[in-house]
């Protein structure tokens, strides 16, 4: 959690793009800038025109900067629940650390290790949300940082959507001249200010029901497990209002807001309104029932549309009930009509914010709320924490935890040397050594450094080494001096024997000769 930061959220709508600027003081937020702007070059939630959603993002930026008296160089973005999907993941890592305790390193290592896994072309990883971490088989465990452990294991969640649709919100946020902090999936958003933590815990459905579409989403252990959207939406209700009363969409959203009414049977027929119509120079009267009744056709299919899928995968009896919010609700009667079909728990959310007490501005507060509320574990899965440089390499080990031993290396391209001068030898270049020194010398390359860890096994398999290096460096070394050998012979040079007659070359040469003898 942060302690003071100002966040700047963008909610890119269908109907319209919200700007919110926002101080985060020790746990409480103080709005000090909005900027709200009709949305161009959107249709049902998706970027359908990239220019035109570009300049709307503008005009909101420059309203909330003005407000706000500061400059945006940096948003939160809210991702549509549009084919989200969750999945489980996996990771597991070795701690990397000489005394195996776990750091922010090892918990990004094992975060990457999980996000391994086939993800089809046509989509992206949105987030990852850890749920639990293993060490050394202990589960349940939410931070493991301090810990000591040596196999640590993550078991997350896996957020994924439409490549198109993440890559055209990239696009537009990086045309206005903006930088992307974070990608917040917006059911997520929006639980993490509507709904209490228990809540969130037990399970609850929220519904955001949009301009474009109308979303379904089930919030259970914390987090967000099936989103469902409806490609409906209160921008649905106003298209049905302008085609059936012949009017224009100005004409029918301001009809919307100033006389509809979700339930017709609430409503009487006494009470007219005019309504300007294309073709006819005099107002037409039209009663609200009739309005209505117009409305509550296109809200029950949208609810009917919600029920079934939610019946699908028995989300109806969820302890939390519902939680309706978004710009359609601010429709009258929306809420008795929920209660139809999804029965008595069902609440409005609106934020109590000075200045946002409008639904439409839900998401964009939450997203404010659910970034400054992120802890270190999450920051470190969405990137934005500053994870500590990893220390210096130490000096290359081998798989024993010894130093690495030299190759031997032949000499010959070193020009024509007489026989017992060294020109390539299995030390680099140094003056051959003989053959108790050079076991000597293996012996200590071999010796474990202090700071690593030792166990029976190791011990066996190194003294196992130890015994064949011996005959193997011997061997290099009477090979290589035979080598030489070969090549005084070729060159017809006079050859000087400078061996040690203690070598285990001289040994050889003399028991050979024993049988010429």
């Amino acid at each position: 959690m942060r302690n003071q930061e100002i966040f700047v959220s963008l909610d890119i709508g269908t109907t319209s793009i919200k700007v919110v600027v926002a101080e985060y003081i020790n746990g409480n937020i103080n709005i000090i800038g909005v900027g709200n702007e009709k949305s161009r070059g959107l249709s049902r939630g998706v970027i359908v025109d990239i220019d035109d959603t570009v300049k709307s993002i503008q005009r909101a930026i420059s309203q909330a900067e003005r407000k706000a008296n500061v400059k945006i160089n940096e948003v939160i973005v809210g991702v549509p629940s549009n084919q989200i999907m969750v999945e489980d993941c996996h990771g597991m890592i070795a701690v990397a650390s000489d005394n195996r305790e776990i750091t922010a390193l090892d918990v990004e290592n094992v975060i990457k290790a999980a996000k391994v896994r086939s993800v089809p072309p046509e989509r992206e990883i949105i987030s990852i949300i850890p749920e639990e971490f293993i060490v050394d088989g202990f589960n349940g465990i939410k931070d493991p940082r301090g810990m000591i452990g040596v196999r640590l294991e993550l078991y997350a969640r896996l957020i994924t959507g439409p490549r198109t649709i993440i890559h055209n919100i990239r696009r537009c946020v990086q045309k206005a001249g903006l930088s992307i902090s974070e990608l917040v999936v917006q059911p997520e958003a929006i639980a993490s200010v509507a709904l209490s933590a228990d809540e969130r815990e037990f399970g609850t459905v929220v519904v955001d029901m949009g301009g474009g579409q109308s979303s379904a989403s089930i919030m259970y252990d914390g987090q967000m497990k099936y989103s469902f959207v409806d490609q409906e939406g209160g921008d649905f209700v106003t298209k049905d209002i302008s085609v059936i009363l012949n009017t224009s969409l100005d004409s029918a959203e301001r009809i919307k807001r100033e006389f509809g009414f979700a339930i017709a049977s609430q409503t009487t027929d006494d009470e007219y309104f005019p309504v300007e119509t294309v073709g006819k120079k005099e107002p037409v009267r039209v009663d609200e029932h009739y309005l209505a009744e117009i409305i509550e056709a296109r809200l029950v299919q949208i609810f009917e549309t919600l029920y079934e899928e939610l019946n699908r995968v028995d989300g109806l009896d969820l302890p939390g009930g519902y939680v309706l919010t978004g710009g359609a609700v601010s429709l009258p009667g929306v809420l008795d009509l929920a209660k139809r079909y999804f029965g008595s728990k069902v609440r409005l959310f609106i934020p109590e914010e000075m200045g946002m007490r409008n639904p439409i501005y839900t998401t964009s507060l939450g997203m404010i709320e659910y970034v400054a509320n992120l802890d270190d574990v999450h920051r470190i899965a969405q990137g934005t924490f500053a994870v500590p440089a990893q220390a210096a390499p130490r000096q290359s080990m081998s798989p024993l935890g010894g130093q690495r031993r030299p190759v031997p290396s032949s000499g010959r391209n070193q020009g024509q040397v007489a026989r017992g001068q060294q020109s390539g030898d299995l030390f680099g270049g140094q003056r051959r050594q003989p053959a108790n020194e050079i076991n000597q010398m293996a012996n200590d390359q071999r010796t474990m450094p202090d700071n690593m860890p030792s166990s029976n096994q190791q011990d066996d398999y190194q003294q196992y080494n130890s015994f064949d290096d011996d005959y193997r460096y011997e061997d290099a070394a009477y090979y290589d001096d035979y080598s030489q050998d070969e090549e005084a012979n070729n060159y017809s040079e006079p050859v000087t024997d400078q061996s040690n007659g203690n070598g285990i070359t001289a040994k050889v040469r003399d028991f050979f000769q024993t049988f010429f003898d």
